[in-house]
């Protein structure tokens, strides 16, 4: 299993380069990071200056969107960022959320993001695409490599998931449900003749360690308010009684309306709806032992890597305990000598 770290480009940007590295010295493959352009600082600049200070870590947005920026100046961002710094880029995408809808907008369609994927792949990938009629192609772009990994809740965006990303971000870490969508997404991918083995599944999740119960659930309730959004547009589109479980959907019954000016923050005022059950189901907590038997049910389900946000107060800590206990236990054990 691999590792990320999902941070919020929060100023000053220099702290958030400082998590980045930490977390590379404590052995995580990834730093993501937030793109919401009004709620915090620009990622793509402060990704090139994580890469700057790293030696391996790659980074990317958890998650991006085809509505906030042209599809080709995307694109040529990771590129740029792959020419200087040897590919060490990734991209998470989804219809948008925080993004879009602090300036009014919504999230795209499922085809507009299909489409966004295509052209942000083929040109951060060194190749030509048709875009807006015209056949477009980077002439400085030589050897770019960009996985585009798809975030997906609902089952025709799970679907699409399955037919075109590279991977799959599953913001929850919750066992049933990710099992239902893991299933969902390859189903996907072997309908259209894709390896479904071959799409690397990612189950991203606020990682706290800690032994205070009380004080962790709250420092992370803040997530359930966040996936609710996503719930909400699934309940809407599909109802109460769809196919989606129901540790999903229910626990949005008493979701009221949700401030983007406190997206992602921990302590904020509009996620007492979210029962400390679902913090529990759907955030990594406790101790290493408690991280470690939850992240080994998740790898067994076939996940690939577990991406931790870090939106508490105790952050130098978790990463401290990931890198000296987490990481190593969940890794495969090599012996010098047989």
């Amino acid at each position: 299993m691999e590792f990320g770290a999902v941070l919020q480009t929060n100023p000053p940007a220099s702290r958030t380069v400082y998590l980045a590295k930490l977390a590379e010295q404590h052995g995580f493959n990834y730093a993501w990071t937030f793109d919401s352009h009004l709620l915090w600082q620009e990622p793509y600049v402060i990704y090139s200056q994580i890469l700057a200070e790293t030696h391996r870590i790659k980074v990317g947005p958890m998650v991006t969107n085809p509505a906030t920026r042209d599809w080709t100046v995307t694109a040529s961002l990771f590129a740029t960022l792959n020419e200087m710094y040897g590919n060490r880029t990734i991209c998470g995408i989804g219809r948008g959320d925080s993004a879009v809808r602090v300036t009014n907008g919504a999230p795209t369609t499922l085809a507009t993001l299909r489409e966004a994927i295509h052209v942000i792949r083929e040109l951060a990938n060194s190749r030509s695409v048709e875009y807006n009629g015209a056949q477009v192609q980077f002439p400085w772009s030589v050897g770019s490599q960009l996985d585009v990994w798809v975030a997906a809740y609902g089952p025709l965006a799970l679907k699409l998931a399955g037919e075109v990303g590279d991977g799959f971000i599953l913001q929850m870490a919750d066992l049933d449900v990710a099992e239902w969508m893991i299933a969902k997404v390859r189903s996907a991918a072997e309908a259209v003749g894709r390896d479904p083995m071959a799409i690397k599944f990612c189950v991203a999740a606020p990682m706290h360690i800690g032994e205070d119960w009380p004080h962790m659930r709250d420092q992370n309730r803040w997530f359930g308010g966040m996936v609710g959004n996503h719930v909400a547009d699934i309940v809407a589109k599909y109802g109460q009684n769809s196919a989606v479980p129901k540790a999903l959907t229910d626990y949005i019954k008493g979701r009221e309306g949700y401030d983007y000016n406190e997206h992602g923050r921990a302590g904020n005022t509009h996620a007492d709806f979210v029962p400390d059950e679902i913090v529990d189901r759907f955030c990594v907590l406790g101790s290493a032992k408690d991280h470690m038997e939850k992240l080994t049910a998740l790898k067994q389900l076939g996940v690939d890597q577990f991406a931790g946000y870090l939106q508490h107060d105790n952050k130098e800590e978790t990463l401290r305990v990931y890198g000296e206990t987490v990481i190593p236990a969940m890794r495969e054990h090599i012996v010098a000598r047989a």
